[in-house]
């Protein structure tokens, strides 16, 4: 083993799953927290935090073993991680691979920072909708009182 090899970190591959590159430093946390994961069906979860990349600097990974997520699932990954990648993998290759994108509608993940909306009143159950503004920075607007939510306030929501 040469000294250029000890400075590398190595992670395990995947047989079948899911793997999220290219996630914006220090976010996965918040990403593992929209998807629900880990869950009951999800044996394993590989993150790495913040290493170097050539394309952005710094970024997350994620690797979700025997679990493959679905579009409207990972779509919810670019409020967080607009650039993000998707790679769904099986028999240890990658079969599918493309960039997220925010739907043009969000459910029921994010709550409307107004206190006065609809949405918030425990006796009202109202699943929140929010309609996609602007992709990047994510920018929702509240179907119900019409409040613009944006990115830190978004972000805030999955600390």
């Amino acid at each position: 083993m040469t000294e250029n090899d000890k400075s590398e970190l190595k992670i395990k591959a995947i047989e079948n799953g899911t793997v999220i590159d290219h996630i914006t430093a220090n976010k996965a946390l918040y990403i593992l927290k929209i998807l629900g994961l880990p869950d009951g069906e999800t044996k394993n979860v590989t993150i790495a935090m913040n290493i170097s990349s050539n394309e952005i600097g710094r970024k997350d990974i994620l690797k979700i073993e025997n679990r493959e997520l679905d579009a409207e699932e990972l779509n919810q990954v670019a409020l967080i991680s607009p650039k993000a990648t998707i790679n769904i993998i099986r028999n240890y290759e990658p079969i599918k691979k493309y960039k997220v994108g925010l739907p043009s509608q969000i459910k029921s993940i994010l709550k409307c920072t107004n206190s006065k909306c609809i949405t918030n009143y425990e006796n009202e159950p109202i699943t929140p909708i929010f309609h996609v503004v602007q992709s990047y920075p994510p920018i929702v607007r509240c179907h119900y009182c019409e409040k613009l939510i944006r990115t830190e306030d978004i972000e805030k929501q999955f600390e």
